[in-house]
């Protein structure tokens, strides 16, 4: 990615800290997508962001209030995305806050259909070396971080977007899943199980109800399949939509509601548990 800052437009006063490079699995399309999900920044990656609050989106980008871990207010700070489709970039920037001025530039390179090559550049308003060389590594290192869970989260999108279009070209209600002598399920749960392409997970409840809820986020696919359960909760790890356990039903009031789930039915006589999907459920 032969582009020179002046092409870019970054200021003189800037200097580059560092340039971090790899290969995503994903293709542009689904980089873009990522880009604009500003939500996902402070729940995702917790372990850098607090809380974010959007002050203005638009095709051009977003603008945000972001404040960094540990969430004190010496913390805050405002970023400014803008994208360049066209020259398939985009451009980061610290309008207020910690690192005031500091400008990340990312440049991509479609590879093929599901592999995109990026460069992240960090451009920051400091001119001592020795000031530039610890910066580097900080930012080198986050910057891998930020990208392997980014990384994950789009493909597993990539992954679960292409088993639900095949689902949706079957007609038939698959059979019962037989998961065992009650006794011995007991003893495995919470257990993940795998019923008709999709993941579920079977989990007793306190006063001894046996259900299974989905382990796909409804909202951009997250996983859930190690979701808290405690008070009868699910939270997604993607963007933090919580939801029912026993309903299903969104509990944050976002609307988003959890596929249907197969019955876990006991057949008196035997003890012996089994997965029914739901008609419904095609």
């Amino acid at each position: 990615m032969n582009v020179d800052r002046e092409t870019l437009g970054v200021a003189p006063s800037l200097q580059l800290a560092v340039t971090y490079r790899r290969e995503v699995r994903v293709g542009i399309e689904r980089i873009w997508e990522n880009v604009f999900d500003w939500e996902h920044l402070p729940v995702l990656h917790e372990i850098y962001f607090n809380a974010v609050e959007l002050i203005e989106i638009g095709c051009w980008g977003w603008r945000v209030a972001l404040t960094k871990t540990p969430g004190t207010p010496d913390r805050r700070m405002v970023l400014d995305l803008r994208v360049d489709r066209a020259n398939v970039r985009y451009r980061v920037q610290t309008l207020a806050g910690d690192g005031v001025g500091t400008e990340i530039w990312t440049l991509m390179a479609p590879l093929a259909p599901r592999r995109t090559a990026i460069e992240v550049r960090y451009y920051l308003p400091e001119r001592r070396r020795e000031r530039l060389e610890a910066l580097a590594e900080k930012y080198r290192c986050s910057c891998e971080q930020l990208w392997d869970e980014d990384e994950a989260m789009m493909m597993r999108r990539d992954s679960l977007t292409a088993r639900a279009a095949a689902r949706r070209l079957r007609r038939t209600l698959p059979l019962p899943l037989i998961l065992g002598e009650l006794s011995e399920l007991r003893r495995q749960l919470p257990l993940l199980v795998e019923y008709d392409g999709e993941e579920f997970r079977v989990v007793e409840l306190e006063d001894g109800t046996l259900l299974a809820h989905a382990t796909t986020c409804p909202h951009w696919l997250g996983p859930l399949g190690g979701a808290a359960s405690g008070k009868g909760m699910l939270r997604c790890p993607w963007h933090g939509s919580l939801f029912d356990i026993r309903t299903g039903e969104s509990a944050d009031g976002r609307g988003y509601r959890l596929a249907q789930s197969p019955r876990v039915v006991v057949d008196p006589a035997t003890d012996e548990v089994s997965l029914i999907a739901c008609a419904r459920a095609l």
